[in-house]
């Protein structure tokens, strides 16, 4: 009997030890900044790109440094571009999982020829500002707000601000939205947001490793609450949006693996009026904008002209 219980401690003991190094090992995939292997790095221009004049005007457009100090003492900083004739309409543009503010610059171009400021943030962690650890837009709304504060402060108080995100940009804008923000923020516009990290980490322990959801994600969201100051189930888009009053359009690949296009539905359902959903035909991952250039531009200043007269 001594030998079984032995026997049945060192393998409950190993199996602790290799729970644990997993979940280290994930949390390294999924929190720390650094290469990703399951994301393609383009940063190359192509003229082949449908996006190549937009992405090539924002490589030449001259540009202003923005930074700020966030809550927790992180420098972060952004490019600002002025529109062509001055105006107090600005759109704040930010990017998903390990982007940046140089990914961003089809995004920048559309809002530029459509009369608006562009502010591009780098989010924590990721492009030239500071951090050890991604946000998957929890940590990133309240530095999104205080960018907005910055635009009201150096632009006036009759600012009309937009948020707008992709991804993990997105979520971090939709998180946002239920948060007491300026009154000068008009609307929010979010393509291809995830619901909760809670959801999104499980779906991705799915696709990329065949992984259930327990135990890994749980452990590793508890080892990011010890580390990075917030679990995966606190990072929730659902609940956010429900405190959110403020106009919202909510857009969809139909072929989104990456994150489901379900989940933009499940964020619409959960939604204040007024409220929009685009289902994309055949768009992947934040692609909408590549496969319909001029029907994205004209689906955003459609919606934003009810708002921004």
């Amino acid at each position: 009997m001594k030998r079984l219980w032995l026997s049945l401690t060192i393998i409950i003991g190993l199996l602790a030890i290799i729970l644990f190094g997993a979940s280290l090992y994930f949390y390294h995939v999924a929190i720390m900044p650094g290469e990703k292997t399951f994301i393609k790095s383009t940063q190359q221009l192509k003229s082949s790109d449908p996006l190549y004049q937009q992405k090539k005007w924002f490589v030449n457009v001259p540009k202003k440094h923005w930074q700020q100090t966030s809550q927790d003492g992180l420098k972060l900083v952004a490019d600002y571009v002025p529109a062509k004739k001055p105006t107090h309409k600005t759109a704040i543009v930010a990017h998903g999982f390990m982007g940046s503010k140089e990914k961003m610059g089809a995004y920048a171009a559309l809002f530029h020829q459509l009369g608006y400021n562009v502010l591009l943030p780098d989010n924590r962690s990721q492009g030239a500002s500071q951090g050890n650890a991604i946000g998957y837009g929890w940590l990133d709304r309240k530095d999104y707000l205080n960018w907005a504060r910055q635009v009201i402060r150096k632009n006036g108080t009759k600012s009309q601000i937009i948020m707008f995100g992709v991804s993990m940009g997105a979520s971090g804008m939709v998180m946002a939205s239920g948060e007491p923000q300026p009154t000068q923020i008009k609307a929010y516009i979010a393509d291809s947001p995830f619901t909760s990290a809670d959801a999104e980490i499980t779906h991705q322990a799915q696709q990329l490793y065949h992984l259930p959801k327990w135990p890994l994600v749980p452990l590793v969201s508890l080892i990011t609450k010890v580390r990075a100051g917030y679990s995966f189930k606190e990072a929730n888009a659902l609940k956010q949006i429900q405190k959110n009053h403020k106009p919202i359009f909510l857009i969809a690949g139909t072929k989104d693996t990456f994150v489901p296009y379900q989940m933009s539905q499940q964020l619409y359902a959960r939604a204040n009026q007024p409220k929009k959903l685009w289902l994309v035909p055949n768009a992947k991952h934040v692609t909408a904008f590549d496969h319909y250039p001029t029907l994205y531009t004209h689906k955003i200043k459609g919606f934003l002209t009810h708002y921004l007269p």
